[in-house]
């Protein structure tokens, strides 16, 4: 078994050099994923999210879906459990299943708020736009925008749910 502390620095390492490897040596990148996952626990929820994290960065969002799906039901959760959640929402929309993406990220919503709340925004607007929901979509986005923005943040903010909120 390997070090916890140790296996999360080599792992970080090689995704920082992710960028390093041209697409056609997109294998080489995930052998080194693999690599790092052989030395997990064959039950750990951190092996199928790493390789799913590998293909999905290399282009092939059909061979991480089931991953992220092995990763979340073996119990991934907290930062790297929302991360799979929003990454495995992108995927279906990438494959053509945005409704079920929709479904996933929702309740992400009203979760405890982090530093990834504008990625749940984000994605979740992209799945509601292939489904022909653009202004749910745009609101989602402008909402999520307006609280960095130097100025106009309560305008903003009110223009988002005037995209949503019934004409009365």
């Amino acid at each position: 078994m390997c070090r916890v502390k140790d296996w999360e620095e080599r792992t970080a390492a090689a995704w920082a050099t992710f960028d390093d490897y041209e697409e056609a040596d997109a294998a080489d990148f995930r052998a080194v994923i693999d690599a790092l996952v052989a030395e997990l626990p064959a039950d750990s929820p951190l092996g199928p999210f790493e390789r799913a994290c590998a293909w999905d960065s290399t282009g092939h969002s059909d061979r991480a879906v089931p991953l992220y799906r092995e990763a979340l039901s073996r119990g991934l959760d907290g930062y790297r459990g929302r991360r799979a959640r929003i990454q495995l929402a992108s995927s279906l929309r990438n494959i053509g299943q945005a409704e079920e993406g929709v479904k996933l990220l929702t309740p992400e919503l009203v979760a405890p708020s982090d530093e990834l709340d504008d990625a749940v925004r984000a994605c979740l607007a992209l799945c509601l736009a292939d489904l022909g929901r653009e202004r749910e979509g745009l609101a989602l986005v402008i909402g999520a925008l307006a609280p960095h923005l130097p100025r106009y943040q309560r305008s903003m903010a009110n223009y988002a749910r005037l995209l949503v909120e019934p004409e009365g």
